[in-house]
């Protein structure tokens, strides 16, 4: 009886939901409340390696990828200049589990049987991001470079133990002029590798000292690398308000990314300052459109390292628990984490409160009651399929857990309110 009654509850709910379109996009931006207020993160971590905190020479630039094809991920960072060049790229390998990292020594990766090497001047070293190149299928290295070229080092190992070539540099060909020539955005080039315009062709979307967001589109005229094409050396620029978009403080570094849960990719970038700011996407997905920017906060104070840091961050799943994390690397040489935080009742990690969770909460309720499943199943799989949906904490799936699952939904909408003016 208890079960009909999630599921009654839930179509109840459902039967709300009015069908011509615009009442339905009204619906929807109360529900996605997230997306109208700022992105809020937990509080500040410091990556540790062997007890100490990580603190690498010059300005740190951390992602969290795969490195040796184990299964997990592990951490890798760009390092050098200020006054510690060249610049070079550490990996510490993940030495604990999906769900908690765990680093002990590094490893300078490798080209040409020495440590990879780059001319670095000013406030970055370098600026790596692993990425598919060519359609070889083994992870290559895509490195900005501080006087504002790009670089690709080609894999010319494997994806168990990788290792790259010389490199060469990334073009673009300029279409007036019809040339190819090497792109260079000036000086501090933080390069993206993905589909801008949603057209199926990866596209280069870099940051720089200028604070613009440079883009080369990806003509899609070989099957085999991609190849760019642009007007100018230093491409074309993401607009804000039929203007270019320039980031506060300048000295952009942009991750294209979901992160407020309405299919669209946003923009997240740090600054000069330190700070990591938020703008959504107001666009379609194959023309990206934005209007100002949220700060991004961290236990709901906004994110502002101390001093000028240069905040270049990298969006990743720390604790592969569905919610997105952002890592940060900076002037003080360390790898600040900033976890996202799970939504109470968010039963399946989408980082919404809606009625799948109820539809879910229904399923775990029944196992939870059933003989079968009390008999069949070992304690610690039915402990952990309980804590799912037992939001009391009492050990119990009960009529409890339904009413505050019910209570957050409600309360959700009820704080759901138009969204903030953006900052211009």
């Amino acid at each position: 009886m208890n079960h009909i009654l999630v599921i009654s509850f839930t179509f109840c709910f459902l039967s709300i939901a009015p069908a011509d379109p615009p009442q339905q996009l009204v619906l929807r931006s109360v529900l996605r409340r997230v997306a109208a207020s700022p992105i809020n993160f937990g509080p500040k971590e410091i990556i540790k390696a062997n007890g100490g905190d990580i603190k690498v020479p010059g300005y740190s630039v951390p992602s969290f990828v795969d490195w040796n094809n184990d299964g997990l991920r592990d951490l890798v960072i760009g390092q050098g200049s200020g006054s510690y060049p060249p610049g070079k790229v550490r990996v510490y390998l993940n030495a604990g589990t999906e769900s908690s990292p765990q680093f002990t020594d590094y490893f300078f990766v490798q080209s040409q049987d020495a440590d990879l090497i780059v001319p670095a001047t000013g406030c970055m070293g370098c600026f790596p991001r692993f990425v598919y190149w060519d359609a070889d299928d083994r992870k290559d290295l895509l490195m900005g470079l501080s006087d504002g070229t790009i670089k690709i080092f080609l894999n010319i190992s494997d994806n168990n133990e990788p290792a790259f070539d010389s490199g060469s540099d990334v073009q673009t060909f300029l279409i007036d002029s019809e040339i190819d020539v090497r792109i260079n955005v000036g000086a501090r080039a933080t390069p993206s590798f993905l589909d801008w315009d949603m057209d199926g062709k990866i596209d280069l979307v870099t940051g720089a000292l200028d604070g613009k967001i440079h883009i080369f589109l990806n003509c899609g005229c070989s099957d085999e690398v991609p190849l760019f094409w642009s007007l100018l050396p230093s491409g074309t620029f993401v607009q804000e308000d039929d203007h270019d978009l320039i980031v506060p403080s300048r000295r952009s570094s942009p991750v294209i990314f979901d992160l407020d849960r309405d299919g669209k990719a946003d923009l997240l970038t740090g600054n000069t300052d330190g700070q990591l700011l938020f703008y959504r996407n107001l666009g379609p997905d194959y023309l990206p459109t934005f209007s100002g920017y949220l700060p991004v906060e961290s236990n709901d104070v906004p994110i502002d390292l101390v001093g000028s840091p240069r905040s270049r961050p990298s969006v990743c799943f720390w604790t592969d628990d569905g919610y997105p994390d952002v890592l940060i690397g900076a002037g003080d040489g360390k790898v600040h984490l900033f976890q996202g935080i799970p939504e109470t009742c968010d039963i399946n990690l989408d980082g919404d409160v809606n009625f799948i969770d109820f539809a879910m909460f229904a399923i775990h309720w029944q196992q939870n009651d059933s003989k079968k499943f009390s008999e069949d199943f070992d304690k610690p799989l039915r402990d952990k399929l309980s804590r799912a949906a037992d939001f009391t904490n009492d050990g119990k799936i009960n009529i409890d857990d339904l009413r505050m699952l019910a209570e957050n939904w409600l309360s959700s909408r009820r704080s759901a309110e138009p969204q903030p003016e953006r900052i211009p």
